[in-house]
């Protein structure tokens, strides 16, 4: 089995297009306490077998001190939690988007036009200067991701394809 990794970009604010309005979504920063992004972002990658659905405390200990400028953000619907976006800030005036992502009760339910929308729109505004928005998605993420990405504006900048072993297969050594 092949995994493609592709990367997209944003250079431009003005290139974003807006997903339909979804009244009620709001995007919030995660402040102070961190303690439900472990658990949502569990939730939220569970289907497509992210990391973040087996990493221990200790793990999610590392991730949030590998990189001191990143910060959570909760996605809400009619103010239930209903996905989570995180950011890294990078050298360059830079912003990643490290995860995006929506629970699985509100996959398929049209939300991820709009979800996308108010997460780019907050990566233009976490640092003065931003002169790019990027992200990556694999081929074993929701099937919709790179397709939504793409409408919104982002442009793919660079894709990588590795082999995948079976399940319960380990790949050759060489």
């Amino acid at each position: 089995m092949t995994r493609i990794v592709t990367y997209v970009e944003m250079t431009d604010r003005t290139q974003l297009v807006p997903g339909v309005l979804v009244p009620g979504m709001a995007l919030d920063a995660v402040a102070g306490d961190l303690s439900l992004v472990p658990e949502l972002m569990a939730r939220i990658g569970a289907p497509y077998q992210w990391r973040s659905a087996r990493r221990s405390p200790q793990e999610w200990g590392v991730w949030f001190a590998e990189h001191p400028d990143r910060t959570c953000w909760l996605l809400t619907v009619a103010d239930a939690p209903a996905g989570m976006v995180c950011y890294d800030l990078h050298p360059g005036a830079d912003v990643e988007i490290r995860t995006f992502g929506l629970l699985p009760e509100y996959t398929g339910r049209g939300l991820g036009g709009h979800a996308l929308t108010l997460a780019i729109r907050q990566g233009w505004e976490l640092a003065p200067g931003v002169r790019r928005v990027w992200l990556h998605t694999s081929s074993e993420d929701n099937a919709n991701a790179l397709p939504n990405y793409h409408r919104r504006g982002f442009r793919t900048f660079k894709t990588e394809a590795s082999f995948l072993p079976p399940p319960g297969r380990t790949p050759p050594r060489g």
